[in-house]
């Protein structure tokens, strides 16, 4: 297009009219200088830079409010804003979609998308994927800080009651929260272990006792032990429960419900064993006892929640479905070929150990598996020739899935170490912004509204004050309602 044949914008606050698909736009966006021209701009008329084809009729008020500065002589605009960040905006109006250069904050690029006022519809999938994931973690890091947050600040307007069913789910929830409350923590993991212990020493024969009715019982010391450990449980249980601020969200997280497998079948057959032999036959309650104990053995996942590396082991292999799914998928169409073949293949031996093809599907999963027991095995040439390609294609297909799931895991292990990082060093930044808000002489208006009325009765504010204090100003876009560019939001 001949840049002579386009007008360039009227004086501001004329009268002159030019067409919009006529109109020249000349924009200076830190430092880097572009051309635009009005047939492009009105595609989207709601974006900033289509509001500045008619911005001049409206003086240099409705100019300023749309762009940081303006040259009349130049008829250029200006804008204070990320150049790269804004030509990969500009690609909507060429292109009709926008792709986030590889370097470029996705936070950082959102607020440049809103303040050029283009939609987030036009983003890539792509990078829509990476936003979503960079907006995640943020919302992870607000999360904690706002729990650190919360577990610091008392608030006087809470009951004596309130306050106490605080102290106690802090006590029991957090053990870094207090030497004590670590201390309780260490003895509960300890306590676990010990039951588990009981559990496996009771089935040892040279350890138990032979009761009135000649069958053989667990040893009465280490029925005493277990019942000391579930005792502990209970109270650790009920305790958490009376504390928990969200009853229904506590009784049906997962972890919870372990506990509670842990806990109820010592009950039940407590139960059965005094009221069960009244109601059914002494045979069949000491057969449901015997199932109830072995339920016991879910007390082992209650390691989980005091293991870091157990829940992220967990959440790995949650997020590796579909490799799991695709590894099961693999191992079924290699148990059922493998197996098919291998029966075909040995019925012309007379000692054949291979009856059915459902028999034989024991063999191929420990073959592809390469366990290998040894209770069945091939005896003809065909037949071990086909063992020999089964446990080959077995290693192969257990082999592949496993690089993402590992993946996943080192992924997730990292990012949660990232996390926890990133939010003792933003309770730092707040403490650091607070001390210097506080050594303001006579100190603003605007941080005196922030302080909590008990603070205002004290002499020196306390660590929980000051950072409530920064909360109100915090730097994290997620805990309040402005949206400031921040450490956290910047692209290193």
């Amino acid at each position: 297009m001949d840049a002579s044949a386009e007008q360039s914008l009227p004086e501001p606050g004329s009268q002159d009219s030019v067409t919009g698909d006529d109109i020249e736009i000349v924009v200076n966006v830190g430092g880097v200088r572009q051309v635009l021209y009005g047939d492009l701009l009105s595609q989207y008329p709601e974006t900033r830079l289509a509001e500045l084809m008619d911005c001049l009729a409206g003086g240099y008020d409705t100019i300023f409010s749309l762009c940081d500065d303006y040259d009349p002589g130049k008829r250029e605009f200006y804008f204070d804003r990320d150049p790269d960040a804004f030509k990969c905006v500009i690609e909507v109006y060429y292109f009709g979609e926008v792709h986030m250069k590889k370097g470029i904050c996705p936070i950082c690029f959102k607020n440049e998308m809103d303040f050029w006022k283009v939609d987030l519809k036009f983003l890539d999938d792509c990078c829509k994927s990476h936003l979503s994931e960079k907006r995640e973690e943020l919302e992870e890091i607000a999360r904690r800080v706002q729990l650190i947050l919360d577990d610091l600040g008392v608030d006087a307007a809470e009951g004596r009651w309130r306050r106490c069913q605080k102290c106690v789910w802090k006590f029991l929830e957090k053990p870094e929260s207090s030497c004590p409350a670590r201390v309780v923590a260490v003895l509960s993991f300890l306590l676990i272990l010990v039951s588990s212990v009981v559990m496996c020493m009771g089935t040892i024969p040279e350890l138990q006792v032979v009761d009135a009715e000649g069958n053989r019982v667990e040893h009465p010391t280490l029925e005493n032990v277990e019942t000391a450990c579930i005792g502990w449980f209970t109270l650790e249980y009920l305790l958490r429960l009376f504390s928990s601020p969200n009853k229904l969200h506590f009784v049906l997280s997962f972890m919870n419900i372990v506990d509670v497998l842990a806990i109820l079948p010592f009950y039940v057959s407590l139960t059965l064993t005094h009221l069960g032999a009244r109601m059914m036959e002494l045979t069949n309650v000491q057969q449901a006892v015997q199932a109830l104990r072995i339920m016991r053995i879910a007390r082992i996942f209650k390691l989980a929640r005091h293991s870091s590396g157990l829940q992220t082991l967990t959440y790995a292999l949650k997020r590796s479905f579909k490799e799991l799914g695709l590894l099961l998928m693999y191992l079924a169409v290699g148990i059922f070929v493998f197996s098919a073949l291998g029966y075909t293949m040995e019925q012309s031996h007379p000692e054949t150990l291979f009856k059915s093809i459902p028999q034989s599907f024991w063999w191929a999963i420990i073959t592809m598996t390469t366990v290998g027991y040894g209770d069945i095995y091939p005896k003809t040439t065909l037949g071990k020739l086909n063992a020999a390609i089964s446990f080959l294609c077995g290693v192969i297909a257990i082999a592949l899935p496993i690089h993402p799931i590992i993946n996943n895991f080192v992924r997730y292990y990292n990012k949660q170490r990232v996390l926890e990082t990133a939010a003792k060093h933003e309770l730092e930044l707040m403490e650091l912004n607070s001390s210097s808000a506080e050594g303001k002489p006579g100190g603003s208006r605007s941080d005196l509204d922030t302080l909590p009325p008990e603070s205002a009765a004290r002499e020196g504010p306390s660590w929980g004050s000051r950072l409530k204090l920064s909360h109100s100003d915090t730097f994290i876009p997620l805990l309040t309602e402005k949206h400031h560019r921040t450490r956290l939001q910047s692209c290193k």
